[in-house]
C-alpha cells in the first residue's frame, strides 16, 4: 500500500488476474497453506493479503469481495488467529502455527508468570484480568472496564498491541456500534478474547518445549519454504 496524493493505493492484482484470491474462503485456505500472512505489503515480496487480492476490491461496497471485510469473517470463524501479529501490524496466523508463535513470543511464560517476574506492566495485567472474566469483549468496553480512558490509565492501544504480539490475546470478531435508534454506525469494533479461550489452553502452549530461538527458527524455515525469494533477515524482521 502506498500513498499517492493523500490517498491509499493498494498494490494488488488486476481483476482479471487468474491468481487473484476472490473470496474469504479462498483466503482462509491460503492462510492455512502458508501459515503466516500479514495483511499489508511488507519487505517480503508476495507475503501479504494485499498482494494476492484485487487492487480494486478493498473498501468497496461489496463486502463479499472486499479483503478488508474478509478479516471480520475469518476472525469470527475462530479457526485462524487475526490481530496485530507482525511488528504491531495486522495479519493472520493459522491454528497449526499459532503454538509455535506463542513459544517464540512468550519464551515459556504464561501471563501471570511474566507479570510476577516483572516483565509485564500493570496496565497489561488490568486488561488480562478483565478478559479472564469474559469469553470476549469489544475493545471500547474493554478499555473502560480495564480503567483506561479519560482520567484513567494511558496507553491502551499500545498495551493491546503488545498483548497481541505476545499472543496472550487475539481478535475473536467484530461488531458495529449502535445509536439510540439501534442503528449501526461507524467502523467495525474488534472483539477481543484470551488466545487460550479461542484455541484451548493446552493447544496454545503445546510448543512450550521449544525455546525462543528454536521456535523462531522453525517459523522462519517454514516461511522460507513458502516464500523462497525472501532472505532470512527479511523474514526475521517481518515476524519480530
Amino acid at each position: 500500500m502506498v500513498t499517492i496524493d493523500g490517498k491509499w493505493v493498494m498494490e494488488g492484482l488486476a481483476d482479471d488476474d487468474p491468481k487473484r484470491i476472490k473470496t474469504s474462503g479462498e483466503l482462509s485456505g491460503y492462510i492455512n497453506k502458508v501459515g503466516f500472512l500479514p495483511l499489508f505489503k511488507n519487505s517480503v515480496q508476495g507475503f501479504s493479503v494485499e498482494e494476492i487480492t484485487g487492487i480494486n476490491s478493498w473498501w468497496s461496497d461489496k463486502p463479499e469481495e472486499d479483503p478488508w471485510a474478509w478479516r471480520e469473517v475469518i476472525a469470527a470463524e475462530g479457526r485462524i488467529a487475526y490481530g496485530k501479529l507482525f511488528g504491531n501490524r495486522a495479519g493472520f496466523v493459522s491454528r497449526e502455527w499459532y503454538p509455535y508463535l506463542a513459544a517464540f513470543r512468550r519464551d515459556g511464560y504464561d501471563f501471570d508468570s511474566r507479570y510476577e517476574d516483572g516483565l509485564a506492566s500493570y496496565r497489561a495485567k488490568r486488561i488480562m484480568e478483565v478478559l479472564e472474566l469474559r469469553d470476549e469483549m469489544p475493545s471500547n468496553e474493554l478499555k473502560t472496564a480495564a480503567g483506561f480512558g479519560k482520567g484513567g490509565e494511558k496507553g491502551f492501544e499500545g498495551t493491546m498491541a503488545l498483548l497481541q504480539m505476545q499472543t496472550y490475546i487475539t481478535v475473536k470478531g467484530f461488531h458495529r456500534k449502535r445509536n439510540k435508534k439501534n442503528e449501526e454506525y461507524g467502523w467495525p469494533v474488534a472483539n477481543y478474547t484470551l488466545s487460550e479461550n479461542l484455541f484451548g489452553r493446552d493447544y496454545v502452549r503445546s510448543a512450550y518445549d521449544l525455546n525462543t530461538l528454536q521456535a523462531k527458527d522453525k517459523i522462519v524455515d517454514w516461511i522460507i519454504s513458502k516464500f523462497s525469494m525472501a532472505s532470512r533477515s527479511e523474514i526475521e524482521k517481518t515476524i519480530k
